[in-house]
Formats: C-alpha cells, sequence, structure tokens
C-alpha cells in the first residue's frame, strides 16, 4: 500500500483518505468521459460504474460539457453520491454557489436581459439578500390565487385530454401539450398576476417560447436520446446562439411586464431593484424554475400512476375522498393526506427534477463520507447526482424500490431531512442566507394537489409502457 493510500485516523474523525479516480490525459479524458456519460453508458450508469471501479462514493471524474469546443470551461468535478458527503453542498460556510448551477458551464446572460439571474449569485453578493427575498414574497403573496387557479386550470386540462381521448380512434392521447398549456396558464396567473388568455397569441405559443428558451440553455448538458452520433455532434459540441428562442422569450416577458405590471412595481418599490432586474428574475422563475421544474416532475407522476399495478391507485383516491370535499381542495386539507404526500416525496427522491446539483468549494476542508473523510482544495467543484444519491442505502431502506408510503409516520417524517431535491433538505427553510428553492414546499404540495384533483375526478388512469400516452380514464364513479 503506497503512502496515499493510508488512512490516518484523526482523533474522533473519520480516517482520510486521497480521492480516489482520476481526470484522464488533457482532453482526451474529459472527451472519453463525454461520450461515456452521453452515449456508451448515460449518466446513471457513468457513475454507478465509476463508483465501483473506486470502491468510493466519493471520487474526481468528469462531467460535460467539454471538448472540444467548450475550451473555457474546466469539466473536472469531485463526485459526492451517499447522503452525508452530498449534503456538503449545502454548507454555505464551506462552499459558494456563484455561477455553479450547471458546473463550470454557464449559459449566456444574453438569454435573460443581460441580468445574472438569483439563480447563479453566490449568497455573498449584495443583489442575492434582495433577489431571495424578492422571490420568496412573490410565492408568500400567490398563495391566495395558487389553488384557484391550479384547479382552474387543470379542468381545462383534463377536458381537453377526455376530448382527445374520445376522438381518438387508437383510443388513447398523449398529454405533454395540454400539461405544457395547463403549467404555463396555471403559474403565469399565480407568480405574475398575468392571465394568458388575454393574449390568444401568448395563451397558444407561450409555453412553447419557455420551452425552447428552456431547452437552449440545458441542451449542453442533457441528454435527449436522439440518433447518434448525431446528438454528439450537433447538440453536445457547442452553444446555440441565443438570438434562436430570444424573440420568443422577449414576447413572454412584454406580456408579463404589462400584464403583471403589480409585482414587478414590488420589486422595485419594496427590494430596491432595478426594473431589468425585477422582470428578468420574475421570468426565470416563471420559466426556469417553476414551469422547467414541474414539467420535468409531474409526467413522473402520471407515469408512476399510470404503470401501477400493486392497487396505489385506489388507496390514493380514497384517501383523498375520505379527506377533502368533492370538488373542494385547500391548503390544509392537502396537508392531512398522509399517503399522498409520502408518495409525492418518494417520486421527488427517485425522480428529482433537477438530477445534479454542484458546488464550489469556498475554502480547503475535509469531506466526509459514511466511512472517511476527503480533503478538499478550494475552488474545486464538487457534483452530486441525486437520482444515486438518493439510493443510499445507509439511509433508506429497500434503497432501489419505489415505496409510496416511506414518508408516512414518524419514522418517514424523520428520512424527509435527507431529501435534497430542493438544494438543501426538505425540513430546511428557504433564506436569504441558503441557496434553497424557494418553491421548496409549493412544488410538493402542488404535485400533491395534482394527484387529489386526479382522483376527485377519476377512478383511475393508465399510461402506456413509455409513460407519453394516457390509454384510459376511468371516470369517477361519484362524480
Amino acid at each position: 500500500m503506497s503512502a496515499s493510500d493510508k488512512t490516518p485516523r484523526l482523533p474522533g474523525q473519520l480516517p482520510v483518505r486521497t480521492i480516489p479516480g482520476s481526470y484522464g490525459w488533457p482532453v482526451w479524458g474529459p472527451f472519453v468521459d463525454r461520450l461515456d456519460y452521453f452515449w456508451f453508458e448515460g449518466a446513471d450508469t457513468f457513475f454507478r460504474k465509476r463508483m465501483d471501479k473506486n470502491k468510493s462514493s466519493v471520487f474526481r471524474t468528469n462531467i460535460p460539457p467539454a471538448f472540444p469546443f467548450f475550451t473555457s470551461i474546466n469539466p473536472n468535478i469531485i463526485a459526492v453520491l451517499d447522503v452525508k458527503s452530498f449534503s456538503h453542498l449545502f454548507d454555505m460556510e464551506l462552499v459558494e454557489k456563484k455561477d455553479v448551477l450547471a458546473g463550470d458551464y454557464m449559459p449566456s446572460t444574453s438569454l435573460t436581459g443581460d441580468i445574472r439571474t438569483c439563480i447563479y449569485l453566490d449568497t455573498t453578493e449584495p443583489r442575492h439578500a434582495q433577489l431571495k427575498n424578492y422571490i420568496l414574497d412573490i410565492l408568500k403573496r400567490s398563495r391566495r390565487t395558487w389553488i384557484p387557479s391550479l384547479t382552474a386550470n387543470l379542468d381545462t386540462m383534463w377536458n381537453s385530454i377526455d376530448s382527445d381521448i374520445s376522438k381518438s380512434k387508437s383510443g388513447d392521447t398523449a398529454f405533454d401539450v395540454p400539461l405544457k398549456k395547463f403549467l404555463f396558464s396555471f403559474l403565469a396567473r399565480a407568480l405574475t398576476g398575468a392571465d394568458s388568455s388575454k393574449s390568444p397569441e401568448i395563451s397558444e405559443k407561450g409555453y412553447s417560447w419557455l420551452e425552447r428558451w428552456l431547452l437552449i440553455q440545458l441542451v449542453p448538458t442533457i441528454k435527449l436520446g436522439l440518433c447518434q452520433p448525431f446528438e454528439e455532434i450537433f447538440l453536445h459540441s457547442f452553444v446555440y446562439p441565443s438570438f434562436l428562442v430570444t424573440g420568443g422569450y422577449d414576447k413572454v416577458a412584454e406580456f408579463v411586464k404589462k400584464e403583471g405590471s403589480e409585482v414587478l412595481n414590488r420589486g422595485t418599490t419594496e427590494f430596491g431593484l432595478s426594473a431589468q432586474d425585477s422582470l428578468h428574475n420574475l421570468m426565470y422563475v416563471l420559466g426556469f424554475n417553476a414551469f422547467g421544474g414541474l414539467l420535468a416532475f409531474l409526467p413522473t407522476i402520471l407515469k408512476i400512476l399510470g404503470n401501477d399495478k400493486t392497487g396505489l391507485q385506489e388507496k390514493l383516491a380514497k384517501e383523498v375522498r375520505d379527506t377533502c370535499k368533492a370538488d373542494s381542495l385547500s391548503f390544509d386539507s392537502v396537508t392531512q393526506l398522509d399517503l399522498v404526500n409520502s408518495f409525492v416525496f418518494e417520486a421527488l427522491r427517485l425522480n428529482p427534477p433537477v438530477p445534479l446539483q454542484f458546488a464550489r468549494a469556498r475554502k480547503d476542508f475535509t469531506l466526509s463520507s459514511h466511512d472517511s473523510g476527503f480533503e478538499v482544495k478550494k475552488g474545486e467543484v464538487l457534483c452530486g447526482y441525486q437520482p444515486l444519491v438518493m439510493r443510499d442505502g445507509n439511509v433508506f431502506d429497500e434503497p432501489e424500490k419505489f415505496v409510496a408510503d416511506r414518508f408516512t409516520k414518524d419514522k418517514g417524517t424523520e428520512l424527509l431531512s435527507y431529501v435534497f431535491w430542493s438544494n438543501g433538505s426538505q425540513t430546511g427553510s428557504p433564506s436569504a442566507d441558503n441557496k434553497q428553492c424557494p418553491a421548496k414546499d409549493y412544488v410538493p404540495v402542488t404535485a400533491a394537489l395534482f394527484v387529489a384533483h386526479l382522483f376527485q375526478r377519476y377512478d383511475s388512469i393508465t399510461l402506456d409502457s413509455s409513460g407519453s400516452k394516457i390509454t384510459a380514464l376511468e371516470k369517477a364513479k361519484h362524480a
């Protein structure tokens, strides 16, 4: 055993190991890792194989984007793949979050009105507190209209899907477009006060403009599942220019500027923000955080339900109907849905809307996993792949299995402290002093309301094996 592999044990501490793994040869190593990540292995296998190879949940590797055209981006990261090591990403005394939403890669600010939005600011930057408090205030005030807007737009969505199924010769229908229209209309009204129905163009195209704006920011970092090597050559090798999507983004921004003036004015008068800061941060919350996050998560909810063979739907429907009055939902009633809420958190555990979390070491420190300590140097980037972190067998029993009632009762409630989908613990509180998602509570509550509304309206839902089409909707017998 070499000297670097020895594990000196400090008094009362874990043995300290050298971080295993390698970045490989310059240029070539990151390029090979990129091909493995996107093409030959996929993200899940990529991290699992390297964890097995290094016999450690903490190791060095590379993550896209990388060579050939991302020459200014450093792909070197330290992977942290167990709950204990992953939790360091949220200790703001140890790490910083400046421009590391997607690692060392940051989309052009030309996509957001030449503004660095709150999500890219570290907590030590003066504008962070102003913007975070502004966003928290938007969410607090939206509580009055959240449920009425949600249920009204859900009724419209399901009416559209019912109609499509009745007209379909095959008896099935894709739900993606109705879902996107629902999310855009609901969130625009709840967050900005803007009624998308006032503009036929916005109502019909607004969701697709935001979707393209989202995609152009993320495409260098995500696998789209297109034909290879086409995807590697044309989608993962360079950044697409912002002018391809800013036309649609600007139209939505102008609509929000006109119809959401009350929310925007509070940003300038109560939080000391410039008009541009207020507008483009509100747009980012609407388009990236809210629309993008729920668009990534709600289809997962439908797929789990639509392919379930365990009787889960019947249990959820019974709880909803026993607890909530017919055609009536409230924040208070949904908090009483123990199984529904547990189901949502289990879905968030295994399918977090944002699978990768990053942070940069603010100083030298010792990072701890369950069994070892590792020396991290200032400036090194830490990366956690949540779908694997949340399968940590040291924390969760049967970690690979979907257990709908995992988060019920006292033990289940305690487990919520280890659920980090929101860039922080589910038992934590978003504030100006941290980077936790301001909607940490709104996302799971919205998903629970989505499920409750579904079972007020239907007895069951069935999806095809791909999870992209609804093949059957059985109306609730009491409806």
